[in-house]
């Protein structure tokens, strides 16, 4: 294992970096290949390989004399198709390792173990990560201990900008090689050596994007590094550790997963008062445990314990601590969101003023802003193109949703029929059925809606990556949220079934967990363990090339979608419907505690790691949340006129119909205003945040004069 560590942390070793001029007839930056296998065969495994090292190829050279190093990280790999000719490797390679100001992405590149090879593995010297940096927006650690946006001109008085292991994150730079990369763009036509005449690289073409659609570049991903994981792995999910290693998961992951996780870890500890809640009402009141078993066990359950005479019960106590809890949860994280961005760098990030997404096309023009030659596609094309594509198929899905929702109650009235004229224990189980094949029929639903919300999204052409992913995400939002609670709303708003609504919600919380579990973390650890794993086997002599293929043949990571939609589905449970099961914080409490680790367990060990651009927060995420919670208040006060013991006394002639549904109204409103007012109360940043902020914004306004002094005074 030390030998394979060395390796990862020191790729030089074996790949040494050459210094000296370029050899005749050979791209810049490599070595001359001669006489590999020359030797004594007698000398051994050992020094048959270390002797071969030295006439491997090597790193191309870095033009800037400052970013010289015999110590170079691997970052990147990038594998080639199977008919790529070493002719057009050689000229990938040299224009990996082109200077940007020459049309190139400014980066280091290493062929592999020889020129005909199909792999390239790619980092980067300090200088490219340094302005990259200061164009992303980052923010690092000043010399007086203050985190302020990067500048490139200041870089001397940032804490650590000499050792580039210490000064960003790995995440931060391989997600910077990926973003010099999609970067490439043709300076003007050009053909593509060894390809045919017919693919042309047209001025202002994203380069990387074409040579994907031409199978030159089959694959690009970040390359892991053993000893790190490993390490992350023994903090985080390995042992019984109760507090998640954030700040490790950022250096390693980025900050968009050690995001999720944050939110995961805060929520997960945020359901601890409502379980508690959940579990003394369901002790404490005798018609709370009837109704429990009734919706478990699918049939009437007689009288437990006489309930006292007050009007207010316990369902109507958890409906109302369930809309202050939303409201507190969401602020607080708020909170701790704006710490955790300061503390990662990520609180000025500046993407409106980077180079377009490698998908975005139009036609060149100047940019307004940036004064930069780039496509353009106007405004008004992209809405229409939401308007007469978007809008009628995700239409088209929501009636896909209506006409699952009118099956599902269809059978379910054959179940019911069908069990009164039965009456025995043979049905019993048949009163699940339809709500198991309406869960069934919904994620299957979901997963061919997403794909076809990518390709919308991508149809709409959207200018900068988060702007897509906004985009992209609001369209499964909409689809997941009628997906999943439009039968739970008709049920409670339209049949008016408390009962019913209570047993379909018993059978989502249990039969989604259940098969979130199998899904998301037994079938892709059974596929790793017997079909992935065997042929990844792995031995500490094999060359670190060999390794580094391996971890091509792990599957890519799907991304947070699917944990976000989870997450929110579970916030819309407890917040819009809890009240009428009071277990639902406990069941999603046990699922958490597990989804945690078991998360951890995939991102670790079941799949490639995947580059994570730096983000600020949760993006439109957040706002879903808050929507949810808002919607609650009007939830909540349905279902409180729903509420059994005020039925029974509309019915009694004690309460009129009238009054009760005034009364809900007047409880809405005092809520809502009750939620603003909490809102207002709790600042969706701390104070210290707040001043930062204010500092850095002040620092950049002067920096900006000081610039536009220089010329004046000259």
């Amino acid at each position: 294992m030390e030998d394979e560590d060395m390796f990862l942390s020191l790729f030089p070793l074996r790949l040494s970096m050459s210094k000296a001029g370029d050899d005749e007839g050979v791209p810049g930056g490599w070595s001359q290949p001669s006489q590999l296998l020359e030797g004594k065969a007698a000398e051994g495994k050992t020094q048959l390989k270390l002797s071969s090292a030295s006439f491997l190829p090597s790193w191309t050279k870095v033009s800037c004399p400052c970013c010289a190093s015999d110590r170079v990280e691997p970052l990147v790999l990038v594998k080639l198709g199977q008919k790529v000719v070493p002719e057009t490797k050689r000229w990938l390679i040299k224009l990996i390792g082109t200077p940007q100001k020459d049309g190139g992405a400014g980066l280091m590149a290493h062929p592999g173990e020889d020129a005909s090879g199909d792999i390239i593995v790619v980092s980067a010297p300090r200088c490219t990560l340094q302005r990259a940096t200061e164009e992303l927006g980052l923010c690092k650690m000043y010399s007086n201990g203050d985190m302020e946006a990067f500048s490139f001109s200041d870089r001397d008085n940032f804490k650590d900008s000499g050792s580039m292991e210490a000064f960003l994150t790995s995440a931060e730079r391989q997600y910077i090689v990926k973003y010099e990369l999609d970067g490439l763009r043709a300076q003007k036509d050009l053909r593509v050596p060894g390809l045919p005449d017919s693919y042309t690289l047209k001025k202002r073409d994203n380069i990387w994007r074409k040579l994907g659609s031409v199978g030159v570049v089959v694959d690009t991903f970040p390359l892991h590094n053993r000893n790190q994981l490993k390490d992350l792995s023994k903090a985080w999910y390995s042992g019984n550790q109760l507090v998640q290693p954030l700040d490790k998961i950022n250096e390693y992951f980025g900050s968009s997963v050690a995001f999720y996780f944050s939110f995961l870890d805060f929520y997960t500890w945020s359901l601890l008062p409502p379980a508690m809640m959940g579990l003394f009402i369901t002790y404490s009141s005798g018609d709370v445990q009837k109704e429990m078993l009734e919706s478990v066990s699918g049939s009437q359950v007689g009288d437990i314990q006489e309930e006292s005479g007050f009007v207010i019960s316990g369902h109507m106590i958890l409906a109302v601590f369930s809309m202050l809890w939303s409201t507190v949860v969401m602020e607080m994280w708020k909170r701790r969101s704006s710490s955790l961005s300061y503390r990662w760098g990520t609180l000025n990030l500046a993407e409106r003023f980077a180079e377009p997404r490698p998908g975005f096309q139009g036609e060149l023009g100047m940019n307004p802003v940036t004064g930069r030659v780039e496509p353009l596609f106007p405004e008004w094309q992209r809405d229409l193109r939401m308007a007469l594509a978007s809008v009628p198929v995700v239409g088209l899905f929501l009636g896909l949703v209506v006409l699952g929702m009118t099956c599902f109650y269809w059978g379910e009235a054959q179940v019911q029929k069908l069990h009164k004229d039965w009456d025995s224990l043979l049905t019993r189980p048949l009163l699940y059925v339809p709500s198991v094949l309406h869960i069934v029929y919904t994620n299957m639903l979901a997963t061919v809606y997403k794909t076809a919300a990518e390709s919308l999204t991508e149809y709409e052409n959207h200018r900068e990556e988060s702007v897509h992913q906004n985009h992209l995400t609001a369209k499964v939002l909409v689809f997941t949220f009628f997906n999943n609670f439009a039968v739970l709303f008709h049920i409670a708003f339209y049949k008016r079934d408390v009962p019913l609504l209570r047993k379909r919600l018993a059978s989502l919380l249990i039969v989604s967990q259940l098969v979130n579990q199998v899904t998301e973390v037994v079938i892709p650890y059974l596929v790793d363990r017997f079909i992935s794993s065997p042929k990844r086997n792995e031995k500490e002599e094999d060359p670190v090339e060999d390794k580094f293929r391996n971890q091509g043949t792990m599957p890519a990571f799907p991304g947070l979608f699917a944990e976000y939609i989870e997450l929110l589905v579970q916030f819309g449970y407890l917040s819009l419907f809890s009240c009428v099961f009071p277990l639902t914080a406990v069941l999603l409490l046990l699922n958490n505690l597990t989804e945690i680790r078991s998360d951890a367990y995939k991102i670790c060990k079941l799949f490639r790691k995947p580059f994570s651009p730096p983000v600020g927060d949760m993006g439109v995420w957040q706002l879903a949340f808050e929507i949810l919670s808002f919607v609650s208040v009007v939830s909540n006060c349905w279902l409180l006129v729903l509420s059994p013991r005020l039925q029974e006394k509309c019915r009694q002639g004690e309460m009129s119909s009238t009054n009760l549904l005034m009364g809900a109204v007047i409880m809405e409103h005092l809520l809502i205003i009750v939620k603003v007012i909490i809102a207002a109360l709790i600042p969706d940043e701390p104070n210290w945040i707040r001043k930062k902020k204010e500092q850095m914004e002040y620092k950049s306004m002067q920096a900006l004069r000081q610039q536009k002094l220089q010329p004046e005074m000259s």
